[in-house]
């Protein structure tokens, strides 16, 4: 690439914007051969097109912070984490889009329960730079390179074949005998194809790694016609914006050389709101497919909820189900439930071949890591019972065990951080990011920061809990009582005015909303303590007891 790079600023990708750029570049997004400028982004939100006309529904735009605006010239390098330069991008455009009015257009809600718009209320830069690229590199891959096929593979492929249909199933989810016998159905039908095309980006918190489900993936096409059925992976960053993700769902297929899309019930629907109700009805995407199948110029396979009928051996469309029959659904919260917590998956939802993927990505609890998170005031007895209860799983306990108590971390992991609150929210969050490598990898991290606020708490939850299983135990100990035992002379330094920024004093210490446990050390033992958390890992089944 003929680029004189000292002269060029870089901006590092995030991993939406890798996934984003990769499929502009491949020809998935095709008509798009940039990321959209500021006509374009208004005429997607307006109309669901672009500026000169093309169907187009979801913003795929460029957001960068204050920080990476500035100093910003004419053109910008992009690049991956690693510093690989993806393309250079001449700048036509920067402005700061109304998200409320992207979040209403797009998605049709400000409600936060939506992750979309919760991502792009709180997850979203400031701004949007448009342009065009040039001196372009194909995004890197490590894994699975035979199965990442852009348009034009899959278009060899289908040639190949001699039909005139070809079948797309968009999926983020394992492939259960439900979607199974839709797909040889709708390929018996149509003497179609089939195209499984997996999403391999950024999907919805919760889901099963891709890891996992390619490998279900894999072994699911050994049971479809062979010859016909193709499996390519795409590294879609969803938005989780149900009938508009769907029509654009459709014109991304069309560019892979297919006839026909599979929609199902809620196809790319995000849940419920914060009233308990769906964001969107069950079949508008099918609906809004249909408005626009002749323009996209690919059909829709609509499908509603398929079930088990166990008298008939048999799957049928839930309003199709003989009379007098009951029938059987596993829903993936369903799933997910059974291979946490070690449950035979029913042959009739899944092949063995599959279920055998599945729990390997999901071993007996106590095989897993997990994280006890305890936080209290200084003086509450975090570290004491922290230290007690590592010898007491060390004893007991089969796993690997790590203690992350805040004065050892501060000595060896934070050393030059101080006791500001930015400071703070760093230091538990270095924590919590060692502590979900541990649990990753099935060892128990035991963290006894004081930890006084919310947010980074929250934070690390979110972040380990995707590892293991993540227990927060506040020790409630009141501060009278740390005062009294405190035997650095800390309490007394912080009310003369020694000391500033001291938690409980002159610094807030936010007490856990919903923590797993709550304990008061004033009136209590030690040992008692330990055991309160001991047999509460016992009762949840992370031990061997």
């Amino acid at each position: 690439m003929n680029i004189e790079i000292k002269n060029h600023k870089r901006i590092i990708l995030s991993n939406r914007q890798l996934c984003d750029i990769e499929l502009i570049i491949d020809g998935s997004f095709n008509p798009l051969d940039s990321f959209l400028n500021k006509e374009d982004y208004e005429s997607v939100l307006e109309n669901m097109r672009l500026s000169n006309g093309d169907l187009w529904p979801i913003p795929v735009c460029l957001d960068l912070d204050e920080k990476e605006i500035d100093s910003l010239k004419d053109e910008v390098l992009l690049t991956d984490k690693e510093g690989y330069i993806i393309a250079n991008m001449s700048i036509n455009d920067i402005w700061e889009p109304d998200k409320k009015k992207e979040a209403l257009a797009i998605f049709g809600t400000l409600d936060e329960n939506h992750p979309g718009v919760y991502k792009l209320f709180n997850k979203t830069k400031k701004y949007y730079v448009g342009g065009k690229l040039k001196d372009i590199n194909p995004v890197r891959h490590y894994d699975y390179l035979n199965l990442r096929c852009p348009p034009k593979s899959v278009k060899n492929f289908i040639d190949t074949t001699n039909r005139k249909n070809t079948i797309a199933f968009q999926t983020r989810n394992p492939i259960h005998k439900a979607h199974f016998e839709l797909m040889k159905r709708a390929m018996g039908e149509l003497d179609a194809n089939m195209l499984i095309h997996p999403v391999v980006g950024q999907t919805k918190s919760g889901d099963i790694n891709y890891f996992t489900r390619v490998n279900c993936y894999k072994k699911i096409i050994n049971h479809l016609p062979k010859n016909r059925t193709f499996l390519s992976l795409i590294p879609l960053s969803m938005r989780m914006a149900g009938p508009k993700e769907a029509l654009w769902h459709a014109l991304i297929r069309k560019n892979y050389g297919c006839t026909h899309l599979i929609v199902g019930r809620d196809h790319a629907g995000p849940g419920l709101d914060s009233k308990g109700n769906p964001f969107y009805g069950a079949y508008d995407a099918q609906d809004l497919l249909k408005k626009y199948q002749d323009e996209v110029g690919i059909q829709i396979v609509p499908f509603k909820l398929f079930v088990y009928v166990e008298q008939k051996n048999n799957f049928f469309e839930i309003d199709k189900v003989p009379d007098n029959c009951q029938y059987k659904n596993i829903s993936g919260t369903e799933l997910r439930s059974l291979l946490e917590n070690g449950r035979e998956i029913p042959e009739w939802f899944t092949f063995p071949d599959v279920s055998k993927e599945l729990k390997k990505a999901y071993p007996p609890k106590n095989k897993k890591g997990y994280t006890i998170f305890f936080t209290g005031l200084s003086g509450s007895g975090k570290s004491t019972i922290a230290n007690a209860l590592m010898s007491k799983l060390l004893e007991k306990d089969h796993r690997p065990v790590t203690l992350l108590d805040g004065d050892i971390v501060r000595t060896h992991l934070s050393s030059e951080l101080g006791f500001s609150k930015e400071h703070r929210n760093l230091n538990i969050t270095r924590i919590g990011f060692v502590a979900s490598e541990i649990t990753k990898n099935g060892g128990a991290a035991i963290c006894a920061p004081i930890a006084p606020y919310e947010i980074s708490r929250k934070k690390n939850r979110t972040l380990i809990s995707q590892f293991g299983e993540y227990i927060e135990v506040h020790i409630s100990t009141p501060i009278q009582t740390c005062e009294k035992r405190d035997v650095k002379g800390l309490y007394a330094k912080a009310r003369a005015g020694h000391i500033k920024g001291f938690t409980g004093i002159d610094d807030p210490y936010e007490s856990p909303i919903n923590p797993e446990l709550s304990i008061d050390t004033t009136n209590i033992t030690i040992h008692k303590s330990v055991s309160i958390v001991y047999d509460y890992l016992n009762q949840i089944g992370l031990l061997n007891d």
